[in-house]
């Protein structure tokens, strides 16, 4: 009886048993699952306070100019669950570079390089901990050069407009300079004040400047004037036409199967030669050029330059260019020069010039040197590879002398005394201002790709930023 009535007070204790262990394996799977799957999320919740204090807990790695100047640091604070806090000493002449780093995300080298800046990196954190005894964020060293980056953005800001410029070394691909204007100060970003750094991100957000907006390499431009070199390129590489041949550019040029004109913007001659209409505003003589080549010849010759190629990191992600993949025949002929849907980024208009002068190379840019330990150990450096071979040496040979040929209109390839700049011309009538130019043409060591916005009356001080950037990288 007895033993009975202990199977039947058992039978519902093994199901609460039962029962009591399934619930632990759930938890216990559902704890493994978090751990393993869910732990990125949690620690990315910018709502999570923990991973705030933990990375405010110990200073990030530097950021520095080529030449060492700091443009992104830590400083200890004097209270409060953070203990320090990033401040940029350069604010807005940087801001297109760093990036910056708030409570609630990072942008530019602060994100890219985010995991070497604060120790996480596996190479940094092994070489901190052999070297130092202790895990440590690794200082980043960048291209860019301090007197050249002031060049850029002191003449985009001197210039009013919005725009950016870029200059990148011809024969290696290092990034030079890369500023946006109008930029903005990271420091305001960085504050911990939770309401401030609100405010200040939506004022920005919806300025209708968009500071935040980095133009040097996602904003798209109409190339105009700079995709001359592109067309140009792809003539001389067909073998009908040499520097010297005579071209026709008649006054008007009636776009095939449309009652629209390309109209002449001021050659001067009805059959100037190739060199002096790349040098002149002759857009009639490079749409028929694009008419006699076709489509496919044009869109080859612009792949082979980076167009169409998708984002390029460099390691910021910058939007690639783009060429139309299809067109009719009036199409092309604005295609050729620089009108219908190609769109180019500073960054890209740079680039032209860049392979030019590295005798059809064009090697890729990159705007990270080295990233070291705080003991000045070397844990990377960068190693310069080609990008795109776009054209034989003999071709690019020509068209920088093209490039370099002085203007009959007056005009001047002159950036200082004693050095000849290699550019287009750039007509002062198109909605944007570009330019492109290498310097010096004989002996190649920056290339420059400067775009105004809308700029108006103001549109030759893209020249003037585009010697100014020059000067500065030659001085």
């Amino acid at each position: 009886m007895a033993g009975s009535r202990a199977r039947w007070i058992n039978v519902p204790l093994a199901r609460v048993a039962m029962l009591c262990a399934v619930m632990l394996f759930v938890l216990l799977a559902h704890i493994t699952l978090v751990q393993a799957f869910g732990s990125r999320a949690l620690d990315a919740d910018p709502r999570n306070e923990r991973t705030l204090i933990l990375r405010y807990a110990h200073p990030r790695g530097d950021i520095r100019t080529y030449d060492g100047t700091a443009i992104a640091t830590s400083r200890p604070t004097t209270g409060g669950p953070y203990r320090y806090q990033r401040v940029y000493p350069f604010g807005e002449r940087y801001a297109a570079v760093t990036g910056h780093v708030s409570l609630r995300r990072a942008t530019g080298i602060e994100q890219a390089q985010e995991a070497v800046l604060t120790g996480d990196d596996p190479r940094v954190k092994v070489r901190s901990l052999v070297s130092a005894g202790s895990e440590a964020g690794a200082h980043v060293r960048l291209t860019i050069r301090d007197r050249v980056q002031r060049a850029a953005h002191d003449g985009l800001a001197a210039a009013g407009v919005p725009g950016a410029a870029v200059a990148i070394h011809p024969a290696t691909g290092a990034v030079l300079a890369l500023a946006s204007h109008p930029t903005y100060d990271p420091n305001a970003l960085a504050t911990f004040d939770r309401l401030r750094l609100a405010l200040t991100s939506r004022r920005l957000r919806e300025s209708p400047d968009r500071p935040l907006l980095n133009r040097a390499l996602n904003r798209l431009y109409p190339p105009g004037a700079t995709f001359k070199l592109v067309t140009a390129a792809a003539a001389l590489a067909s073998g009908e036409y040499t520097p010297t041949a005579l071209v026709d550019a008649p006054p008007r040029l009636r776009l095939p199967g449309s009652s629209a004109y390309v109209r002449d913007t001021g050659c001067g001659s009805a059959h100037p030669t190739l060199v002096y209409a790349f040098q002149a505003p002759c857009d009639t003589a490079f749409a028929g050029i694009g008419l006699r080549l076709g489509h496919d010849l044009l869109r080859d010759q612009a792949e082979a330059f980076g167009f169409n190629a998708g984002v390029l990191r460099i390691p910021l992600a910058a939007t690639g260019s783009r060429y139309p993949v299809t067109t009719d025949r009036s199409q092309t002929a604005l295609a050729a020069i620089g009108r219908h849907e190609n769109l180019v980024t500073p960054l890209m208009v740079a680039m032209l010039s860049a392979a030019v002068a590295n005798d059809g190379v064009l090697m890729r840019p990159y705007l990270v040197e080295d990233v070291r330990l705080p003991d000045r150990s070397v844990v990377s450096r960068a190693a310069p590879a080609p990008y795109r071979t776009v054209m034989s040496p003999a071709l690019a040979r020509y068209l920088a002398a093209m490039m370099a040929t002085t203007p009959r209109r007056g005009g001047t390839r002159s950036a200082a005394p004693g050095v000849r700049v290699a550019m287009t011309s750039v007509p002062l009538t198109e909605d944007h201002a570009l330019v492109t130019a290498f310097a010096p043409a004989g002996a190649p060591e920056v290339a420059v790709g400067v775009v105004l916005e809308r700029p108006g009356a103001r549109a030759a001080a893209v020249t003037t930023i585009a010697r100014s950037i020059i000067q500065a990288a030659l001085s």
